[in-house]
């Protein structure tokens, strides 16, 4: 007893409250390393604002500057101590998740594509610039095309060291001429530079990975004159035919006297003729009208689109059958050596899938192809649309049942024993108690994994590329494959098409989206149902 009172009367007759942070100093080196990544971060975000600024993005000054100022104000002081662990999140989460879909959406209502990837500013100067013409009279340059010392050679401004005819050397730059000092510069006896102190010259390669720049420079000698190179080593004194009226939003070529308007995003003459340089533009609903009302576009979308919705269903039915059956042999208690059977059952999923695709892809060829030749069949797997559909599935379904298999017997092994002996007690079959007791609790555990596969399956870009490539393809329409799915559609529509549209390629996105949603949203909306078994 008199322990007690002891032990009672050490116990504080009151709590204080106690203030997180105090009693702990932060050692030195850690204030050091914590003030200098600010510091970092500040420096890395004034050189970004200061290169934006040059490009005249204004929307990323605006966004580099708010995380900027987030960083500091959240790390910068011993409060917000949660937004601390969520700031780095939220920032992968704009990023890599709301960006892209953002930029998508916005695509979506655009040209973007071929032939429609400068704003019309870019578009004009360009066709300016390609209208330039020898001035008559005027004298060639020996050329040396050259970058800034210490700059990148990829991305920097261009510079031209040029040699006139009586040996002058000069620098053309974007804002003019100026005379290049001879000391330290090296020529070859035609005058060609081949040296000079403070600038990097390039070699054939890396000027030629820079035509496009190389088309649209030219050093300023006048208001209607500049200096052009031909090919990479002369240049030329010319001048444009092509003049632009800001007022009336015209070029007129000057040569011929022809009056250029600006018509379905091109500078196109009254005959029709256009430009070949047109720029991006707003177009409004134009990409997902022309999906659903341009007859050969939406035969070929819908054709696509039941193919899709077949695949993703089927590779899931499939895949969990074929699962679920081995899982099931291989969860019995009887069965020797389980362990060593499951090893060997998941090696196909452990073998990274594109390396299994183009295995499959070889088996399947028809003259060579160990299919054919073990069963004595003439089948051309990738030729014919029905045998590729065939072979797609069948590359499918050995790529995913490990999956369900790890998934069904994991699930399986969760069941309770006891229920299992209660059926068998009260007379139940094998049969009816996998039917009435095993797959409604198995469904419980994996039905929202079958919705994240038919998702996953529905978006199956790498397999299709790599087996088939969307083939075969119909000699009259390349554009659509027997195997396609939306998402290999809109990859054609964007980079591989002879006229490639980005702008229709992000629609399309939109329209998988969408879809893919709704169809998750209602296989959600089921499975609900099953929580009532538990």
């Amino acid at each position: 007893m008199g322990v007690d009172q002891h032990v009672m009367a050490a116990v504080p007759t009151s709590l204080e409250p106690v203030q997180l942070g105090t009693g702990y100093n932060t050692p030195l080196w850690a204030k050091v390393l914590k003030w200098a990544s600010l510091a970092l971060v500040v420096i890395i975000a004034a050189l970004l604002i200061q290169r934006l600024i040059a490009s005249g993005s204004w929307l990323g000054v605006t966004l580099t500057a708010f995380i900027a100022t987030a960083v500091l104000a959240v790390y910068s002081t011993r409060r917000a101590v949660p937004m601390k662990y969520l700031l780095p999140g939220l920032l992968l989460l704009v990023a890599l998740q709301i960006w892209p879909i953002v930029y998508t959406v916005a695509t979506a209502f655009t040209n973007y594509g071929q032939g429609h990837t400068l704003s019309k500013e870019e578009a004009t100067a360009q066709s300016i610039a390609q209208s330039v013409k020898e001035v008559e009279g005027s004298e060639r340059y020996r050329l040396s095309i050259a970058v800034p010392e210490g700059s990148n050679v990829a991305t920097a401004d261009l510079v031209f060291l040029l040699t006139s005819p009586d040996g002058t050397m000069q620098v053309g730059s974007s804002e003019g001429l100026e005379p290049l000092a001879a000391d330290g510069v090296q020529a070859t006896e035609t005058g060609k530079i081949t040296a000079a102190p403070g600038y990097t010259i390039l070699n054939a390669r890396q000027a030629n990975d820079r035509s496009a720049d190389l088309e649209a420079f030219a050093v300023p000698v006048s208001d209607a004159a500049g200096i052009k190179a031909v090919g990479l080593s002369s240049a030329f004194q010319g001048a444009p035919t092509l003049t632009y009226d800001a007022g009336a939003d015209t070029l007129t070529d000057t040569a011929t006297g022809t009056v250029y308007t600006p018509k379905d995003a091109y500078w196109t003459s009254p005959d029709g003729e256009a430009l070949p340089t047109g720029w991006k533009e707003n177009v409004g609903t134009k990409n997902f009208t022309d999906l659903l009302t341009n007859e050969t576009i939406r035969a070929g979308f819908f054709k696509i689109f039941l193919w899709n919705v077949a695949f993703a269903a089927l590779s899931v039915i499939s895949t969990f059958l074929l699962g679920m059956m081995l899982a099931l042999l291989f969860n019995d208690d009887k069965l020797k050596g389980k362990g060593i059977y499951r090893s060997i059952l998941i090696l196909p999923y452990a073998i990274p899938g594109f390396v299994t695709a183009l295995v499959w892809a070889s088996m399947f060829n028809q003259d060579f192809g160990l299919i054919n030749s073990l069963s004595g069949l003439n089948i051309d797997w990738l030729g014919n649309g029905w045998w590729a559909k065939v072979a797609i599935l069948l590359t499918n379904l050995w790529l995913g049942f490990p999956y369900m298999f790890l998934v069904c017997t994991g699930a399986l092994q969760s069941v309770p024993g006891d229920v299992k002996e209660a059926a068998k007690i009260d007379g139940a079959s094998a049969v009816r108690t996998l039917r009435s007791i095993i797959m409604p609790l198995l469904l419980v555990a994996v039905g929202p994994l079958l919705i994240a596969s038919f998702a996953f399956n529905f978006n199956n870009f790498s397999l299709i590329f790599l087996l088939t490539k969307g083939g075969p393809f119909n000699a009259s329409d390349t554009t659509i494959g027997e195997t396609d799915l939306l998402i290999t559609y809109a990859f054609r529509l964007a980079f591989e098409s002879g006229s490639p549209n980005i702008g229709l390629a992000s629609a399309v996105c939109i329209f998988i989206f969408f879809i893919v949603a709704a169809m998750s949203y209602s296989g959600f909306r089921r499975t609900k149902s099953l929580e009532e078994v538990n």
